[in-house]
C-alpha cells in the first residue's frame, strides 16, 4: 500500500534513497559532480517527504528554508523501476504543501541540463525557469526554477 510518510533526513529510507540519488547523479554529473555535492549535503534537513510501499521506500524529496518566505527543494529522488508512476509529482506536491503550511510562499530549486525528465516534471508542476540564484550563478549546466505557492 503506498503512502507518504513526513520526516526528517535522518530516516532510514530517505538515506537509502539520498546514496542512490547521488550515485545517479555522479554518473550525470561527471567531473562537476563534486561541485554539486557539497550543496547537497542532507544531515540538518528538517523537512523530508519519502514515498512508501509498506515497509520500501520508493521516492524522496526534501526542502530547507531559503529565506523567510523561500524554500528550496533539494533531493528529489525516485528509484529507477518505479518512475513514470506520478511519485515524484506526488512527493513535490506533499513538499510544497507542507512549506505553505509553515508559511512559506515560493519554492525554488536547482537541476541540471543532464537532468531533462526533472526539467519537465518541474515545468508540468508549474515551476518556471529564473536565473541561476547563490552558487549556480554562472554555472552551465544548472537550471534554476521557483514556484509561488500562493497560487495553489
Amino acid at each position: 500500500m503506498i503512502s507518504i510518510l513526513k520526516t526528517t533526513a535522518a530516516h532510514p529510507g530517505f538515506i537509502q534513497l539520498v546514496a542512490l540519488l547521488d550515485n545517479e547523479l555522479a554518473a550525470r554529473d561527471g567531473a562537476e559532480h563534486s561541485f554539486y555535492a557539497a550543496f547537497n549535503t542532507s544531515a540538518t534537513i528538517q523537512h523530508a517527504v519519502i514515498v512508501m510501499d509498506d515497509l520500501l521506500p520508493l521516492a524522496c524529496g526534501a526542502f530547507k528554508p531559503y529565506d523567510s518566505i523561500t524554500v528550496e527543494i533539494k533531493r528529489m529522488y525516485v528509484m529507477e523501476k518505479e518512475r513514470k508512476r506520478g511519485l515524484a509529482a506526488m512527493v513535490l506536491k506533499e513538499l510544497e504543501t507542507w512549506a505553505a503550511s509553515l508559511q512559506y510562499t515560493h519554492c525554488i530549486l536547482e537541476t541540471g541540463l543532464r537532468q531533462p525528465e526533472a526539467i519537465a516534471l518541474y515545468k508540468k508542476c508549474g515551476y518556471t525557469i529564473i536565473p541561476n540564484y547563490g552558487q549556480y550563478q554562472g554555472i552551465e549546466n544548472s537550471v534554476c526554477m521557483k514556484k509561488s505557492l500562493t497560487a495553489n
